[in-house]
């Protein structure tokens, strides 16, 4: 942090909050358990308005990702739940084995862009019927009958991505986020996002057109700006980010 430079950070995962908060002290860092859909609401609360600028980071996490028990990966077994907050009602295995073979169709069609959609559909509606699909091995086993791999992409990942977001309501919580952002912004404060894949790359575009058409926003990144080579080495995780870089201009 620059001197005299005050920082909020927001991050919905509880475990994570608690995690920074102890490993970093630091009188200007003030960290907040919440969703950057309530951006606005936290950053006035916080007395943070007018800012220089806000860095949304969409990723999920190493540590979120390598805790089994929170279900986000098919490569470790553990209860198919995916919530990034505990207080959420609604879990992965509440979809799986709760929407019509119509809904489950359009969530993996929409959200994971799988193009198997309506045979993975088909199949855990039939699954389940025998016996309730409760974890994420059980998921991939199903999933790894019907699809085939497609190179490195393991058969179960838009599956899982899917879910995720619709758990989540990741990418209208991004929406809205994006939006209230910019009330707290000062003139010529920047608004930067790295997103991880394109549904969200696609909102964040569209948003700084838009607001680019209208007079808001100045676009600094004409292309996204994307990882090196070395970065990626160093941190294969980084390969799909892209950054985008917005100036308020009003």
């Amino acid at each position: 942090m620059g001197q005299g430079a005050s920082v909020l950070g927001i991050d919905f995962d509880p475990v994570s909050t608690l995690f920074v908060k102890e490993t970093i002290k630091n009188k200007h860092l003030k960290l907040v358990c919440g969703n950057f859909a309530d951006i606005k609401n936290i950053a006035l609360a916080a007395n943070f308005n007018k800012v220089n600028g806000i860095l949304f980071d969409l990723g999920v996490s190493s540590y979120q990702l390598e805790s089994a028990e929170r279900g986000f990966s098919f490569q470790k077994n553990a209860s198919l739940d995916m919530r990034i907050n505990p207080k959420l009602s609604v879990t992965a295995a509440d979809l799986v084995n709760g929407l019509n073979e119509g809904e489950l169709n359009e969530l993996l069609t929409k959200y994971g862009q799988e193009s198997s959609s309506r045979r993975i559909a088909a199949v855990l509606v039939r699954a389940r019927i025998k016996k309730k699909i409760e974890t994420t091995q059980e998921l991939v086993e199903i999933i790894q009958g019907i699809v085939p791999r497609r190179g490195k992409l393991h058969p179960a990942t838009k599956t899982f991505l899917a879910l995720r977001i619709a758990v989540n309501d990741e990418l209208n919580n991004l929406r809205k986020g994006l939006t209230d952002s910019l009330a707290l912004l000062k003139r010529k404060g920047r608004i930067l996002v790295i997103s991880f894949h394109s549904l969200e790359d696609k909102i964040v575009k569209e948003f700084f057109k838009e607001k680019k058409k209208s007079g808001v926003l100045k676009i600094l990144t004409k292309k996204p700006i994307v990882p090196s080579l070395e970065e990626i080495s160093l941190n294969s995780r980084s390969r799909s980010a892209k950054l985008r870089v917005g100036e308020l201009i009003r």
